[in-house]
This record gives C-alpha cells, structure tokens and sequence, in this order.
C-alpha cells in the first residue's frame, strides 16, 4: 500500500516561466529527499538494471553523448553527465517523444551519510506545445508523470511495495492510483497559481489531468 498523503507532501513542485535561446520557456521542478547515500541514488538514477525496476526498461547508451530510449515512452541523447563528487551529482538529456524535443535535468544533492536530495527539471519551450495543450492539461500532464517516477524511486529506495513497471497502469485507474492522480494534479495546479496562472484555468485543467491519468471521460468520472 502506497500512503498517498505522505508521498505527495514529500514532493516540492514548482513551475516557472523563463526564456532559453531567447524563446520562451516552461520549467517543472520536483524536489524530494531521499533516505540514501548519494553513491546509491546515483546508480538507482543512471543504471538500467535499477530504472527499470522502479521506472521503465531503458535501453541504448547510459553515457555522455550515448542514445538512449526509454520503451514505450521518450528517448534521446545524454548531453551532461556529473558522477557524485563533492556532495552533488548530475546529468542532462534531450527527451524526445512524438517528433517534439524537449530537456531533462537530474540533480542530486548529498544532505549527509544517509540522505540525499534529488531535484528533476523538466524544460519546455512554450512554443513546442502542441496548441491548446496547456490550456486543456497545465503543468500536471507531464507533472503527475513525474510525480509517479518519484513514487516509484521512494519504493524502491526505501524498500517499499513495488509497483512493477507492468503494474502501473492497472494501479493508476484503481483507488490509491486515482487518489494520487487527483493529489498530483491539484498540487501541480497550485504551482501553476504561484507562477501567475489563473485558478480557474488552472483547476479546469488539473481536472482534465486527473481525468485522463486515471481513463475516466467528464461524464462518466468518479473524483477520488
């Protein structure tokens, strides 16, 4: 059993608009801490044999400017790459899905022997957005994702009952996984506010969200 609660309060989330290569640009953040040594969390976030078990199988080049794809979901290119020393740790890729590029960024923080803080940023340029997308969904299309990659890495790292990456969806559309949905959507929601979004617009997408995440229509969903 997953405590939903916990988890989600675990989580910082935080949206901001900025620019890059002067276009602008969108930027999610999720911060967790982690009871781990930065030296494991490191090889649970850069090894194949361990993303799979708390995320999905990944093949191709786990290197600097090696190709990799995630099955089933994004790929790309490392293009940074910053083994733990000193008390931080780091990489960069393109992740790339359905013909769009967009940026993933893996920051690891020590916090002391036992502890370490990961931080996961996800960049978008605004205009790359499909049109209407973010106006329908907001930050929690790709939020809630992340929010359960960082589920899944708690459970792994901490011993907890896995949710097997085949599992997943099955948990999703049950009651702990629909609770979370609706959780996740609301948080991301509220760093949409923080960043200046509307609350209306904000509430009506991070509904949608929730409804898609959990494959309930408008008319026919059940609020967790």
């Amino acid at each position: 059993m997953v405590d939903v609660n916990a988890q989600i309060d675990a989580v910082d989330r935080a949206v901001r608009t900025t620019e890059v290569d002067g276009e602008p640009t969108r930027e999610q953040t999720l911060t967790q801490r982690y009871p781990s040594p930065i030296d494991d969390v490191w090889d649970a976030v850069t090894t194949a044999e361990r993303i799979a078990r708390w995320f999905a199988p990944v093949e191709g080049d786990l290197r600097l400017g090696g190709r990799y794809q995630v099955v089933g979901n994004a790929g790309g290119t490392v293009q940074e790459c910053s083994p733990p020393r000193n008390g931080s740790a780091g990489y960069r890729v393109t992740w790339e899905y359905g013909g769009g590029v967009t940026w993933l960024e893996i920051g690891l923080t020590r916090i002391d022997d036992e502890s370490t803080v990961v931080q996961l940023t996800h960049i978008a340029k605004i205009g790359d957005v499909p049109p209407g997308f973010w106006e329908q969904y907001g930050p929690g299309a790709t939020g809630v994702g992340w929010d359960m990659g960082l589920l899944g890495l708690a459970l792994h790292l901490t011993g907890g009952e896995r949710i097997a990456p085949e599992d997943a969806e099955a948990w999703q559309v049950g009651d702990e996984g629909r609770r979370f949905s609706r959780a996740a959507a609301d948080s991301w929601a509220a760093a949409q506010i923080a960043d200046g979004g509307d609350p209306d617009a904000a509430a009506r997408a991070a509904t949608a969200t929730y409804f898609f995440y959990t494959g309930q229509s408008a008319e026919g969903a059940s609020e967790a």
